[in-house]
């Protein structure tokens, strides 16, 4: 059970209407490396991570998460607050309009609707942590990309905390994945290991046996 704090955890005060910014940042509330895709994929994974302390880890970072699509939504919401078919028709947002007027709906940038392809959950501590540090990569260089395409201060400001703040997971699992390996035997998992190889496959493959 949750406890829910009734403010954002970056503030987002932008003023301008521009559907054009909207139809970007969408990207990251439904777009393949967005926050609705990195929440359900760490609250997902939470249930089946062998480690403790990693899940829990799961938990933390996946309820951030929603934080942050509540950000990226807020971020929307308020670029098409005053929103006229005329503005929606110039700055290519009409489609989008047709389908759900100025409701907030999961999509990429290009108007691919999200769907449940874009996450992953393997059930294998490894494979699942290794997939969330690819993550959180990608999702700092949507940030960057966002960051470069609009110069609005209004709208940077919160873009640089959501980037900054994948950059602190992208941490956070590298150690978690250093603290699976310690707890784990390490037969599996993939890595190099001659002795290991010599006794379980009587020759040198390069590449761990799964036990």
């Amino acid at each position: 059970m949750w406890i829910y704090e009734k403010r954002l955890q970056f503030p987002v005060k932008i003023t301008q209407t521009n559907p054009r910014y909207a139809r970007l940042i969408i990207s990251q509330y439904g777009g393949p490396d967005g926050e609705l895709s990195a929440s359900m994929r760490y609250l997902a994974q939470r249930y089946t991570m062998p480690v403790k302390e990693v899940g829990g880890l799961l938990t933390d970072i996946g309820t951030e998460e929603l934080a942050h699509m509540e950000m990226i939504c807020a971020m929307v919401c308020q670029l098409t607050k005053n929103l006229t078919t005329e503005q929606a028709k110039a700055e290519g947002f009409d489609a989008y309009y047709i389908d759900h007027t100025k409701g907030l709906w999961p999509q990429a940038a290009g108007g691919i609707p999200f769907n449940t392809c874009e996450f992953q959950s393997k059930g294998d501590a490894f494979a699942d942590l290794t997939e969330n540090l690819a993550a959180e990569q990608k999702a700092r260089t949507v940030y960057d990309n966002l960051l470069r395409m609009i110069p609005d201060p209004e709208i940077q400001a919160p873009l640089q905390f959501l980037r900054t703040r994948e950059i602190v997971h992208f941490q956070r699992f590298g150690e978690a994945l250093e603290m699976v390996k310690d707890r784990m035997d390490s037969r599996n998992f993939y890595y190099f290991n001659p002795e290991f190889d010599r006794t379980t496959s009587g020759n040198l493959t390069g590449e761990s046996a799964q036990v």
